[in-house]
């Protein structure tokens, strides 16, 4: 299935890239449940900007009601509840909370852990140099605890690379890179330890190129097998479930 341009015209402005995101995170979650084996499954993690609650303490309460007496007779009295306030905070440092568009696949084996992700990236995930050192600085988090992971990145309204902000961020050298021609991408990353090289990330960085179709990527699991994650297939899915 040819890849579409989803953030210029002629799809832009009428059609939503965040719709469509949110479409093909559902289908790529559909297609790995299929896939895995028994003792794992996929679900999907979509945030648009901030996740954190507003402070309760800036929120109105109404008062509860409470019921006095032993029954019928009972009288109905307002019952304030206290809300407990810690002190005004001496510092307050600024924060970033990007999107997330994610597929995360887990254990159930001893426990609910998460073995892998599918990162898809967002127009915010690389519009200011704070908010690409978040996302670099998640998928290091993975990586760093062994699950697997793959990226994909079809955002062509800008043109930073999330691989490189990556390996800039462990320090690896450049021919770690991906070509500065790659604007559009998709890398798989395998974090292993062998016997006689020690700990390694397996690499498969592949380019992508609208009009062209998608490539089949490895999703490695922690622990577990390796499987393929058509990205082709669920993208042409995702395209006819949204009319595009």
């Amino acid at each position: 299935m040819p890849l579409l341009d989803h953030f210029h015209p002629p799809l832009r402005p009428g059609r939503n890239w965040e719709s469509f995101h949110g479409v093909w995170a559902g289908t790529l979650m559909a297609r790995l449940n299929q896939l895995l084996p028994t003792d794992y499954f996929a679900e999907i993690q979509i945030h648009l900007g901030s996740r954190v609650e507003v402070d309760i303490a800036t929120l109105e309460r109404e008062p509860t009601v409470g019921v006095s007496g032993n029954g019928a007779g009972g009288t109905a009295t307002a019952v304030a509840q206290e809300i407990w306030a810690p002190p005004a905070p001496p510092l307050v440092m600024p924060a970033v909370f990007p999107d997330e568009f994610e597929v995360q696949v887990l254990s159930t084996s001893g426990g609910l852990q998460l073995v892998a992700a599918v990162e898809l990236v967002s127009p915010a995930n690389k519009d200011r140099p704070e908010t690409r050192r978040e996302f670099a600085a998640k998928c290091i988090s993975y990586l760093q605890v062994g699950v697997g992971l793959v990226i994909v990145d079809v955002v062509t309204e800008r043109a930073f690379n999330m691989h490189d902000e990556i390996v800039r961020m462990l320090d690896k050298p450049d021919e770690f890179l991906l070509s500065p021609a790659s604007l559009l991408y998709t890398v798989a990353y395998r974090p292993i330890r062998r016997k006689t090289a020690g700990d390694q990330i397996d690499l498969w960085p592949l380019p992508l190129t609208l009009g062209q179709p998608l490539p089949t990527m490895p999703l490695a699991l922690r622990g577990g097998p390796t499987v393929p994650l058509d990205l082709d297939a669920t993208y042409a899915e995702a395209r006819q479930r949204s009319r595009l």
